[in-house]
C-alpha cells in the first residue's frame, strides 16, 4: 500500500496560481502512475492530470491543458502540480492518486488515495 499527503491547497484569485505537492511512502515501487483528480461540490470525481514515474510521461485533461504541469521528483518520491491561470470553476478538493497500472487515467485503476487538498479560486 502507498501512502499518500497532498499540499499546497488554498485560496486564490482567478488568474493566479498555486502548486500541489503529493509525497508517496510506502511501497512505491509497485507503483507505475501518479495522477491528480478532483472533486467540486455536487460532482463526480474527475481526472485531471497523470505521469508515470519511470519515463515521466504525461496526460492531462482538456480543461487544464495549457495551464496546469505534472511533475515528479523519483528521489524524493513527490509528485507537484503546477495550476496556472486559475479559474472560478477549477474550484474543488484535489486528490493524489497512485495506481499500479501504467498509463491508466481511470479512476478505477488508482487504489491509493491522498486525504484531499482544497483549491478555492475566487472571481
Amino acid at each position: 500500500q502507498v501512502q499518500l499527503v497532498e499540499s499546497g491547497g488554498g485560496l486564490v484569485q482567478a488568474g493566479g496560481s498555486l502548486r500541489l505537492s503529493c509525497a508517496a511512502t510506502g511501497r512505491t515501487v509497485s507503483t507505475y502512475t501518479m495522477g491528480w483528480f478532483r472533486q467540486a461540490p455536487g460532482k463526480p470525481r474527475e481526472f485531471v492530470a497523470r505521469i508515470t514515474w519511470r519515463g515521466g510521461s504525461t496526460y492531462y485533461a482538456d480543461f487544464v491543458k495549457g495551464r496546469f504541469t505534472i511533475s515528479r521528483d523519483n528521489t524524493k518520491n513527490t509528485v507537484s502540480l503546477q495550476m496556472n491561470s486559475l479559474k472560478p470553476e477549477d474550484t474543488a478538493v484535489y486528490y493524489c492518486a497512485a495506481s499500479n497500472s501504467i498509463y491508466t487515467v481511470q479512476l478505477g485503476d488508482f487504489g491509493s488515495w491522498g486525504q484531499g487538498t482544497q483549491i478555492t479560486v475566487s472571481s
